[in-house]
């Protein structure tokens, strides 16, 4: 067990949305268990959000914790777009900058939450002699750059997540609400966006994800929003990127009474704070509102929610048995998935918006 108070480490999880909330819990329970450790985390600059407000500059520089709650410093590593511009000497650049940023970190561990090669390559490039990673990552060629692979036994992401942090502290960990920023700006844009709803509570519905397979036809969330609208909820419509067209699509079967929410990353964390309820398939806006305490209904068809279902918030998830997990991504909905009906939605985001009336 690391006892020294300036134990130094660092957290490698690039991306994507739901798969950094997925590592929170575990980073977060180190935390809690070492509050004087320096942990600092390499990420792509576009999640940032999720671990610091605009403007934090680190635990140890006396920003407000709820600017920067988990962790002391970032370092940022924009592999995407290394990838498009393998051969440009900007990108040659920025590799060797981030080397000197980490190697000049001094750290004693790292921590590789993503099982990618390009993961495992960024921890290699910290020099840290110590380097921590699943026996069997998710990119099986990432195990040879890890001094200590770990045997992980847990079902869901977030439990061997978790399993990877134990090897880490030396004792044991267990799974926590994680800490997300707080960004003042974003937390008084959010209030103000809610405002005229008239106390009426907000349902927000995100129809997108990350490939076809996975999408819920957005006609069916069309349905489910003008029921939820006869209640007396109001409903907002995620838009992610390229994802306008599917938010217009509910908007126009609602005759414009669901809102699109097409806002920034610390903007969907403020709003998704205020929030009854989230109804959304295997996307990172479902996994927020998990992270942030907010009940949701995930729909689910190729992915397993065993895996990387909801965790840790009050939740149904909707699943057909004739789905299996494939992550081929085709680009029309998977069989199961269509199975599922609107009044399946319905049923379950009932049981979580009127949780007296199921008893």
């Amino acid at each position: 067990m690391h006892t020294q108070s300036k134990f130094r480490l660092l957290v490698v999880r690039l991306g994507a949305m739901g798969d950094i909330l997925h590592a929170l819990p575990a980073v977060t329970a180190l935390r809690l268990a070492h509050p004087t450790w320096i942990i600092d985390w390499v990420v792509e600059p576009r999640w940032r959000a999720l671990l610091a407000a605009e403007g934090s500059t680190g635990r140890d520089a006396g920003q407000p914790a709820a600017r920067q709650p988990l962790i002391d410093g970032l370092h940022f590593a924009s592999t995407k777009e290394w990838r498009r511009k393998l051969l440009a000497g900007s990108t040659l650049q920025e590799v060797l900058a981030l080397r000197r940023e980490l190697r000049a970190g001094d750290y004693e561990a790292v921590l590789d939450l993503q099982g990618a090669v390009r993961s495992a390559v960024i921890a290699r490039l910290s020099g840290c002699q110590r380097r921590i990673g699943e026996a069997e990552p998710r990119e099986r060629a990432a195990r040879w750059l890890y001094t200590e692979r770990i045997e992980t036994h847990g079902t869901h992401v977030i439990e061997q997540d978790l399993e990877l942090a134990v090897a880490v502290a030396g004792d044991e960990l267990n799974p926590v609400q994680p800490r997300l920023p707080t960004d003042s700006a974003a937390e008084t844009w959010a209030d103000a966006f809610l405002a005229p709803a008239d106390g009426r509570p907000a349902v927000l519905i995100n129809p997108g994800a990350g490939w076809g397979a996975k999408r819920w036809p957005v006609e069916r969330y069309a349905t489910v929003a003008r029921e939820l609208l006869s209640q007396g909820f109001r409903i907002l419509v995620n838009a992610g990127p390229g994802e306008e067209q599917l938010a217009e699509i509910i908007t126009g079967e609602t005759a414009g009474a669901a809102t699109v929410l097409a806002a920034s990353l610390e903007r969907l964390i403020a709003v998704t704070r205020r929030v009854a309820l989230v109804i959304a398939g295997d996307t990172g806006p479902l996994h927020l509102a998990c992270s942030l305490g907010r009940p949701v209904v995930g729909i689910y068809g190729p992915t397993d929610p065993n895996r990387n279902g909801p965790y840790g918030t009050r939740f149904r998830v909707l699943r057909s048995p004739q789905s299996r997990r494939d992550h081929t991504r085709h680009e029309t909905p998977e069989a199961g998935l269509l199975t599922i009906q609107p009044e399946d939605v319905l049923r379950a985001a009932a049981e979580l918006l009127y949780p007296e009336a199921s008893r």
